[in-house]
């Protein structure tokens, strides 16, 4: 059996609850599945459980298209890989499917894949990652997440939380550090070499 987890924004409790569903699910029929219901959103833990995930609030979409727009234009003039938006699922080393709110990936990495692997969830963890937390997540939720991207090959990930005005920034040797106050900019160091973003635009 396959089960869905359904987060408490669906039924307003503390606790999510499961739908179990007929069958066991693959890849390919957890893509069909996708594309049936693509009218949500969806990712996939290690264990198979399927999390439905909520639609974003206008701020954090408004927030969202400004880091992808930097990152597109950072892009554009270096040539160096592929960037895709919070629509793309990517499936990780350990089973589990994600969607982070913005990532990249080198033009080797992405170009190692088949035509079929590009089309469908790619099986790959990107270089980069960006998680923008919105007002109703939970911090130590949204951290677990962070150390799951790393652990899975991820060279740099970062961790926005415009509530507090704080960023924290995961590396693949296992550093981390937090930068407060959205006046600063941070630095796509050398997994995207010269790349900034400017904070304030989060504002």
């Amino acid at each position: 059996m396959t089960a869905v987890l359904v987060n408490e924004w669906m039924n307003g409790d503390t606790e999510p609850f499961t739908l179990e569903l007929a069958d066991e699910m693959d890849d390919k029929a957890f893509y069909k599945f996708c594309r049936r219901n693509d009218h949500l959103r969806f990712e996939r833990n290690p264990d198979g459980t399927i999390l439905i995930m909520p639609n974003t609030g206008g701020k954090t979409g408004k927030r969202n298209s400004e880091i992808n727009f930097e990152l597109v234009l950072w892009n554009r003039q270096h040539k160096k890989g592929v960037v895709f938006d919070s629509s793309t699922a990517f499936k990780l080393p350990n089973f589990a499917t994600r969607s982070p709110d913005a990532a990249w990936i080198s033009d080797e990495r992405w170009n190692s894949l088949n035509e079929d692997e590009q089309e469908r969830f790619p099986p790959i963890a990107p270089d980069f990652v960006v998680e923008l937390m919105s007002a109703s997540d939970i911090l130590k939720k949204a951290q677990e997440k962070m150390h799951e991207y790393i652990e899975n090959g991820v060279q740099l990930a970062w961790l926005i939380q415009p509530s507090t005005q704080t960023v924290f920034i995961y590396r693949i040797d296992g550093t981390i550090s937090k930068v407060i106050d959205f006046d600063n900019k941070l630095s796509g160091e050398n997994v995207l070499p010269e790349f900034e973003f400017l904070l304030k635009l989060l504002l």
